[in-house]
């Protein structure tokens, strides 16, 4: 299994050549299913539109959110397609790392002139009750 870096390094990376080729203007829908289809063709294990429940103080809820992208069952891709994501956007990815008690996720908005000042690397920095919060762009 590779690095989370390398990871993320990839998704990056098939990110920018993707919006490069097609530009912002499609659906998020589209984006979703060409990314997880290149993700694939780099040999990396997709989900999509995965389900996750999760529980909260012995409450089971069934559905609580739906994952964009899930990569090699570690990195969470959430996908935007807007002229600027709103803030609740980094913290809706926030919340679905520290349920799913991941590092790193990513927040990339296909619907800006140039997708590298779309990309935010959002890591958890709930270890062990510290309540520290990183969010790095």
């Amino acid at each position: 299994m590779p690095p989370i870096n390398q990871i993320t390094a990839d998704i990056i990376d098939a990110s920018i050549h993707l919006h490069a080729d097609l530009g912002p203007g499609l659906f998020e829908s589209a984006y979703e299913e060409l990314l997880a289809a290149e993700l694939t063709r780099r040999g990396l294990r997709v989900q999509r539109q995965l389900l996750v429940p999760f529980e909260y103080r012995g409450t089971k809820i069934e559905f609580g959110f739906r994952l964009d992208l899930l990569v090699e069952g570690r990195v969470p891709v959430e996908l935007k397609c807007t002229e600027r994501p709103a803030p609740i956007h980094q913290r809706q990815l926030l919340t679905y790392l520290r349920l799913l008690k991941l590092p790193v996720g990513l927040l990339i908005n296909f619907g800006g002139d140039r997708l590298i000042d779309g990309v935010q690397r959002i890591m958890n920095g709930y270890l062990d009750g510290d309540e520290r919060v990183d969010v790095h762009r």
